[in-house]
Order: C-alpha cells, then sequence, then structure tokens
C-alpha cells in the first residue's frame, strides 16, 4: 500500500466505468430504436428510464450554484440532440463565477451521484461483501453473498435507481470546463509547497485523507462499473437477438 493507491484504483476503474456507461446507452437506444423504428421515441424512452439520475444531476447543479451564490438561468430535463451526434438530457444554466465554483458546480453531479451509489450498493445492497467474497475466490462465499444481496428489501428498485444514477452522474463535457484550469492552479500550489519545503507535513497530514478519498471514488466507479456491466451483457444479447429476427442493423 502506497500514499498514491487510492488514485492508482480511481484510474484503473475510471475507463472501465465510463467505457461500460457509454456501451449501456448506446445498446439500450439501439434496442428501443430496433423495436419502434422511430429515433425520437427511441431517445424519449431512454430518458424516461434513466430520469431519476437526470434529476439528481440538474438538481445538484442548480443547488451547488444557489450554495455558492452562482446565479441561474434556465433549467430543462428534456432530451435534446446536439451537434456531434449526442444527446443531452437535460441542462442548468449558471452565471459566471471563478474557475473553483465553476468547477464545484460541475462536480456536483458525481458528489451526490456517488453517494447515492455508495449508499445503496454499500447499505442497502451489500455489494462490498460479493467482491470481497469473489476477490478471495470463494464460490460458496459470492453465491452466498448474492444471494443475501438479491433478497434484500425492494430489490429491483434499489438496482434501478443505482443504474440510473450511476449512468448519468458522470460530468459532461461542458461541466468539466474548469476542471483543467483549476488541476493546473492546485499542480502549482503543490509544487510550491513541495519547494518551499512542505513535502514532509503533506505526507504526513494531507496525502493519506486524499488517498482515502480517491479510493472512495474508485469504489463507487467500481461498483458502477459492475452493475453496469451487470445490465449490458442481456441488453446486448436482447439487441442481437432482435438484430437476428428483424433483419436490421443500427449503425453509429
Amino acid at each position: 500500500m502506497t500514499s498514491f493507491d487510492g488514485l492508482l484504483w480511481l484510474l484503473l476503474m475510471l475507463g472501465p466505468f465510463l467505457f461500460l456507461q457509454r456501451g449501456l446507452h448506446r445498446e439500450i437506444q439501439a434496442v428501443f430504436l430496433l423495436l419502434t423504428r422511430r429515433s425520437d421515441l427511441s431517445i424519449a424512452i431512454f430518458s424516461l428510464l434513466v430520469f431519476p439520475g437526470v434529476l439528481l444531476h440538474e438538481a445538484s447543479h442548480y443547488l451547488m450554484a444557489k450554495i455558492l451564490g452562482v446565479p441561474t438561468g434556465k433549467v430543462s430535463l428534456l432530451p435534446q440532440s446536439i451537434e456531434g451526434n449526442r444527446l443531452r438530457l437535460g441542462y442548468v444554466e449558471t452565471g459566471k463565477a471563478d474557475i473553483l465554483r465553476d468547477a464545484l458546480i460541475g462536480m456536483a453531479p458525481l458528489l451526490s451521484g456517488g453517494a447515492f451509489v455508495a449508499y445503496v450498493g454499500i447499505m442497502r445492497l451489500s455489494l462490498l461483501s460479493v467482491w470481497e467474497a469473489l476477490a478471495l475466490g470463494d464460490l460458496d462465499a459470492t453465491l452466498g453473498a448474492l444471494s443475501a444481496s438479491f433478497n434484500t428489501p425492494d430489490f429491483w428498485l434499489w438496482f434501478y435507481l443505482m443504474v440510473a444514477v450511476s449512468s448519468t452522474m458522470f460530468p459532461s463535457q461542458s461541466d468539466r470546463r474548469a476542471w483543467l484550469p483549476l488541476t493546473l492552479v492546485l499542480a502549482l500550489i503543490f509544487g510550491l509547497a513541495l519547494f518551499f519545503g512542505a513535502g514532509p507535513w503533506m505526507s504526513v497530514n494531507l496525502l493519506p485523507s486524499l488517498n482515502a478519498a480517491l479510493g472512495g471514488v474508485a469504489v463507487v466507479f467500481a461498483i458502477s462499473a459492475g452493475v453496469h456491466l451487470v445490465v449490458l451483457l442481456p441488453i446486448w444479447a436482447l439487441r442481437k437477438g432482435i438484430s437476428k429476427l428483424t433483419g436490421m442493423q443500427v449503425i453509429g
């Protein structure tokens, strides 16, 4: 265990999560497009499926802006097709602010969504027990942990909400516009602190907490990637089956 293992796990989990998230979105929309043969209807049905996550995403932007004293404008929860063949599920207009407040407003859905996923995955569905059993290679313990998770009251409701929220919690490109300049500023501050001899103090007082926080985010991404994979496989098989029966393919 090093002082940076939390960052390492975060980077290892982020890529698979984003890949599976985009794949799941694509497969779900493809299934509805094959069934309805109407792109507008398939988008509308997909938007309804992930609406709880969209609502939390946009509400998080709005509340964070209000907390930080940044003015807000129009709020939309309706899906829109935008340039680059992309789908925008909702948005909140905010006024100009400094890079710190912009970054926090953009990060708000990840904070609230991550907290929700962690609560449901760990406290309600006990998915960490499943992971620990898998890591030990104990099949009986894994099956027992899965059975206990499935027997959770309202399991399917919690599972659906976790998928909907985790699938929409990652900030969009516009939400992340202030992340790079803020990262550069923080890197400069960190470099100056090292230059002036604050490295030993930071390694004792700052890095452990930062490492734990990054590790927590990694757990959220790991849980999210896992549930996305569980849903993606049958949706992919369903899309393949419909394509074979109808002779139609979804391109792109």
